[in-house]
Parts: structure tokens; C-alpha cells; sequence
């Protein structure tokens, strides 16, 4: 996305309310998904909203009621394509709100991802957020994204102070507008590499970062490391340093299962062993993502996991 002037994201916002209250609502898919579903015939040219601004199809201007289009054009997320127009932006469906991000393709170097692994992480730290008995005083999201985590966290923990940190200035600015979309205000955002820029300790940190082996080196999909776990162990060595006692890390990630070996757990498990962390793990999904093993990167994988691991400090 472009970089907003504070007109336009006060632009953004209002467009995001009032189509709202149009009773929009749309679940994105995996671009895997999404490449077959626009791939079929009858799905060249918008016939609705959802295909606008969820399927990111052409559209004919006329189907659009004009106050609607008035407003997106006064957001800047309308652009010209051959016979028509087409959004720049998409908007999902989540924990009763609207979130903007990237439009389809995300094939920008600094696109803002949401997709199922959104669902699935939102899903897991609000069951946390459930069980938990411990107050959240200060939070933080690493990696935020579209910063779906933290306003979830933000708006079950009203009188904490929850970060968004990315190192994507285009994420800090959609975590900043979906926030203010959602009507949460005990947001701060900063730009930072994991927590090197930011100072102090947390309840709770929650993160999602990118754990494929993407050869662009896109910011919200490549994890580095030996098969796309760098960023992960990070997260976690950074973790065992930064959660104040009784404090807890909730981080849906993906692992790499070779020769029926799960590298990143035994890796993950020996940080949080030596830092003293009470830790759950579990498989979320077994097999995920298998169109990725055709990549040479994966010749040797089994499979890849979706996990979730959560640790605790004692308090």
C-alpha cells in the first residue's frame, strides 16, 4: 500500500465503517486458493462487493452505488484497469471487524498478508486469553501484520497497553488504521526488528511471523533459516528474554516436518528448557501448504505443520 497522508487514512476508516454497515462480510483464502477461484470464467469481472474488495476483480463502475465509490476514491483504493477500475486494497472478516491489507496478488516486497493463518492465530490466542487468570498490563504483537492479534488482545484486555511491531512501515500503517476502525485506543505501534527497538517486559507476547522459504525474500512470508524457521526461534529467544513473570508467549508458526523429525520444536524446546519456560506444543494442522513441497527448498520435507507453541514464565 502507498504511503497515507492522515487525510487518507481518516479517508480509509470511514470507508471501512461504512461498508460495515453494508453487511459485508468476506473470508480470505490462501493466494492458492484465491488464483483458482478468480481463475474461472465467470470470475473476470466483479458482480458485487465481496468480489471488489475480497476477490480484487475488475469492475464496472455502475455497480457500485455512487456514495460508496465516492468514498473510496476520496481513500485513494481505486485505480484504473483496462475497461474498468480495480480496488487496491482488500478488506476481511474477523473477530466481528473489518481488516484492511493487501489486494491480490500480494506480491509486493512490503505487502500486508491476512489470510487463513490470520484465523487460526487470532483462534489461539483468544482461547489463551480465555484460560488466562494472570491480568495483561503490557502486550505486544511481533510481526503484526494487519494487526488482527493485538486489536483482538486489545479489545479483551482494555486496560493494557498493546504493541504492534513490524519492521513494515505498510503493516504499521494498517494496524493503525484497522485499530482505529475497530474503535481500540490502547494501541501503540512501532517499528521495529522484534523487540530491538522496543524497551521493557510483557504479559503477554503473541506473534505469527513468516516461516516459508520465499526466494523474493517477501517481508511477510520469508521465515529464513535452514526451512523457514529462522524467524520463529527468534521470536521465542526473544521471548525467553522479554516475558515478566507469570507472563506468556502464544506463537503460531509453521514447521517444517523432515524425515519425520520436527526441527523447530526440538529447537524451540531447548530455548525455553534453558530460559526456565513452562511450555505446551501442538500440531494445529499436520499437512498445510503442500503445494510448497514442488520447491526444491522442501525436496526433503515430509510435510509441512502448522503449531502452536505457548510458554510461560513462572510467576
Amino acid at each position: 500500500m502507498e504511503q497515507e497522508r492522515p487525510d487518507t487514512e481518516d479517508a480509509l476508516v470511514a470507508l471501512i465503517e461504512r461498508v460495515q454497515k453494508t453487511g459485508y462480510h468476506f473470508t480470505t483464502v490462501t493466494p492458492a486458493s484465491h488464483a483458482r477461484v478468480n481463475g474461472r470464467p465467470d470470475a473476470a469481472w466483479a458482480r458485487d462487493l465481496r468480489d471488489i474488495l475480497g476477490w480484487t476483480r475488475p469492475f464496472h463502475e455502475e455497480i457500485v452505488a455512487p456514495e460508496l465509490l465516492a468514498a473510496m476514491r476520496c481513500a485513494r483504493v481505486v485505480e484504473p484497469v483496462d475497461g474498468g477500475l480495480r480496488a487496491t486494497i482488500r478488506l476481511s472478516s474477523l473477530d466481528g471487524e473489518l481488516f484492511l491489507h493487501s489486494a491480490y496478488p500480494p506480491s509486493p516486497m512490503d505487502a500486508v498478508f491476512f489470510g487463513p493463518d490470520t484465523k487460526r492465530f487470532v483462534s489461539a490466542v483468544t482461547a489463551h486469553l480465555a484460560e488466562r487468570k494472570a491480568p495483561i498490563r503490557r502486550a505486544v504483537d511481533i510481526g503484526a501484520g494487519s494487526g488482527a492479534a493485538g486489536i483482538a488482545v486489545a479489545k479483551r484486555a482494555k486496560g493494557a497497553e498493546v504493541l504492534l511491531v513490524d519492521i513494515n512501515p505498510a503493516a504499521l500503517r494498517a494496524g493503525r488504521i484497522n485499530a482505529r476502525a475497530a474503535g481500540v485506543g490502547n494501541i501503540v505501534l512501532q517499528q521495529s526488528n522484534l523487540l530491538r527497538e522496543v524497551e521493557g517486559h510483557f504479559d503477554l507476547i503473541v506473534s505469527n511471523p513468516p516461516f516459508m522459504i520465499d526466494r523474493s525474500g517477501r517481508t511477510y512470508r520469508h521465515g529464513g533459516g535452514a526451512y523457514g524457521e529462522g524467524l520463529s526461534l527468534a521470536v521465542v529467544e526473544a521471548a525467553a528474554e522479554r516475558l515478566a513473570p507469570g507472563g506468556s508467549l502464544v506463537l503460531f508458526t509453521g514447521s517444517v516436518i523432515v524425515h519425520g523429525e520436527d526441527l523447530f520444536c526440538d529447537a524451540a524446546l531447548a530455548v525455553c528448557a534453558q530460559a526456565g519456560l513452562q511450555v505446551t506444543y501442538r500440531e494445529f494442522d499436520p499437512d498445510a501448504y503442500s503445494e510448497e513441497l514442488d520447491d526444491p527448498a522442501y525436496a526433503v520435507a515430509d510435510r509441512i505443520a502448522l503449531v502452536v507453541l505457548t510458554a510461560t514464565r513462572p510467576a
